[in-house]
């Protein structure tokens, strides 16, 4: 039971980091492709951990990838900040179809 539901979890992982491989290839800029990367290559990756875990049990396998996954979790939101950030500072300007630009909204409220 438990390597056919690590199976599941295992596939699931595969199809969000398809699409999150896909998001980076297709969206137009680097604002876009974070958020696929970081929303899609993030789950589907701690799901293929979780999967790992669930075939693995509680042996050292098993344990490293619940490390990994949490260490994932915790990283990849600040990485993509971090970028997104450093991006806008740089002046990488947004997709022409871009709606809103709060950071540079804010920036002008503070001065």
């Amino acid at each position: 039971m438990n390597s056919t539901l690590g199976l599941i979890f295992i596939g699931i992982g595969l199809f969000f980091d398809l699409l999150g491989c896909l998001g980076l290839v297709r969206l137009p800029d680097i604002y876009n492709r974070l958020q696929a990367a970081t929303k899609c290559v993030t789950a589907g990756t701690c799901s293929i951990l979780f999967g790992v875990f669930l075939m693995m049990g509680f042996t050292a396998a098993g344990m490293k990838s619940l490390l990994c996954m949490s260490f994932l979790l915790l990283t990849a939101p600040v990485l993509a900040h971090a970028l997104s950030r450093g991006a806008h500072r740089a002046g990488v300007k947004l997709w022409q179809g871009s709606v809103v630009d709060q950071y540079a909204e804010d920036r002008e409220g503070e001065a």
